[in-house]
Order: C-alpha cells, then sequence, then structure tokens
C-alpha cells in the first residue's frame, strides 16, 4: 500500500480515536496521535499473519481499538462502549478482545514479553517478526533496559521495536521529568541496530520496515513524532496527555483531518 493511502487511513482512525474519547469523556489523546502513523503502517502493511504485536504504551490503546474494528476483528458499532462499563474495550489493551495477544498498561512490560515472544521463535524455527510500540516516558523503566540487554545478547534480529518519541509525557517534557539525552546512543551502546526517522510521515515509515536490516541484532526505529498529532488545539502540549476533547474540539479534529465524521458513532 503507498504513502498517500495510508496515510488517509491513520486520519480516518485518528477520527475514530477522538471520537471515541469525546463520547467516554476519558482517554490518552496526546500519545494515542503520536503513535497512529506506525500503527497503521504496521497493521495495514508490514504485519503479517504470523507476527506478533505489543503496544508497550498501553495507555494509547484508543487508535488500537479503532485498527482492530475496521480490519474486522469485532464490530465498528463496538467502539462506542469504550471505556463504558461491562466493555472489554477498556483504557489499556485485554486480550480478551479478539487481535489482542497480551495485556499491557503497566509501563516497562510489553518489550521484556516482546523479547521472550521473539527467542521462542528463534528457538522453535517459526517464521515470526515481534513489533512493539513503547513510549519515550517509558524508557525510564528499568525492566526496558533488561530486555534491551537480553534482546541483544539473543541476537534477536526478528524483534522490531520503536520508541514513540513525542517528547512529553504526563508530568511534562521528558528531558525534565527524567532526561534522555542521546537516546539512539543508549540503544546503539546496548548492542541494537538503530534508525532514526520522522514517525508522523508514512513514507519514511515504509522505507524503514521495508528496507534491510542488519542480521544478527534487535531492531529499533526511534521515530520522532508529535504529541497530539493532527489535533491543531493539542499538537506537542502535554496536558492533552490524558485531556478529553468537547464538541467544538471534535469538529475542529474532523476539518483538520479531511473526515466529515465517523459513521459508528
Amino acid at each position: 500500500m503507498n504513502a498517500i493511502e495510508l496515510q488517509r487511513i491513520a486520519n480516518e482512525r485518528r477520527a475514530d480515536a477522538v471520537t471515541m474519547i469525546t463520547r467516554a469523556r476519558t482517554g490518552h489523546t496526546g500519545g494515542a496521535m503520536s503513535c497512529l502513523d506506525v500503527l497503521t503502517c504496521l497493521f495495514y502493511d508490514v504485519k503479517r499473519p504470523q507476527d506478533h504485536f505489543l503496544l508497550s504504551k498501553g495507555h494509547s490503546v484508543e487508535g488500537y481499538w479503532a485498527i482492530l474494528a475496521d480490519l474486522g476483528y469485532f464490530p465498528k458499532e463496538d467502539l462506542r462502549t469504550f471505556s463504558q462499563a461491562g466493555s472489554p474495550l477498556i483504557g489499556h489493551p485485554n486480550n480478551k478482545v479478539p487481535g489482542v495477544e497480551v495485556c499491557t498498561g503497566a509501563l516497562g512490560h510489553g518489550l521484556p514479553v516482546g523479547v521472550g515472544m521473539a527467542l521462542a521463535a528463534k528457538r522453535t524455527g517459526t517464521d515470526a517478526n515481534v513489533y512493539v510500540i513503547m513510549g519515550d516516558g517509558e524508557q525510564a523503566e528499568g525492566s526496558i533496559w533488561e530486555a534491551a540487554m537480553a534482546g541483544a545478547n539473543y541476537h534477536l534480529d526478528n524483534l522490531f521495536a520503536v520508541v514513540d518519541r513525542n517528547g512529553l509525557q504526563i508530568s511534562g517534557p521528558t528531558e525534565k521529568v527524567m532526561a534522555l539525552d542521546d537516546l539512539a546512543a543508549k540503544w546503539r551502546a546496548f548492542g541494537w541496530d538503530v534508525v532514526e526517522a520522522d514517525g508522523n510521515d508514512m513514507q519514511a515509515l515504509l522505507n524503514y520496515y521495508h528496507g534491510n536490516h542488519p542480521e544478527g541484532k534487535p531492531h529499533l526505529l526511534l521515530a520522532h513524532t508529535v504529541k497530539g498529532k493532527g489535533l491543531p488545539f493539542a499538537e506537542n502540549r502535554a496536558e492533552w496527555h490524558h485531556h478529553v476533547p468537547n464538541e467544538e474540539q471534535l469538529q475542529q479534529a474532523y476539518e483538520a483531518l479531511g473526515v466529515k465524521g465517523v459513521e459508528w458513532a
């Protein structure tokens, strides 16, 4: 699929996600928007049936739910129940929902599980890649670096991790909360193949995933993104980590994303 078509899909899923958040009056708007281009590229172009995916930054689940619904894992109408009592579509990935393999939410868990999956695939001779999306605030978790060390130790070149580097977390800029400094250099020092790219540029993402990847090392995409991407009122604003649009802002979002609305709502 080409970059233009994938970008159209990503913006439609952004519209779904921001609608879910507005209707439910809860959700993680900023982070869901920043990683949606990577999610779209993976699910509509890169990921094969035998591959595995983990959203380690589980609080950004709204885009994940929107994609799974669009791909037919469950009816789109179920998006109306997001964060409602009794709904499996809760505020973090839930493996009771088709298409979700592992529950995530507590930061730092996704990459260690991904390392285990990739190692199991290697040892059983399974042709499977493992894809993991992490947040940049999540890099403060010690379990991330234990997993990074293990991934390199076992030469897991079937493991593809992403850091959604939007520079903001719930408490403010990452460099003020827990400075990450030269994050690419840190991952390289842990033995990973590291590429930096614009994580909101669909062609750049396609170039990365369809490019050559060295054997014998796990892979990290340091994806430079914009928190709240696509929503003019939320872009690059830390307060939109967990903030809910009003109806006027929802209409502004539709206009900015180039959509007329969402049918399921």
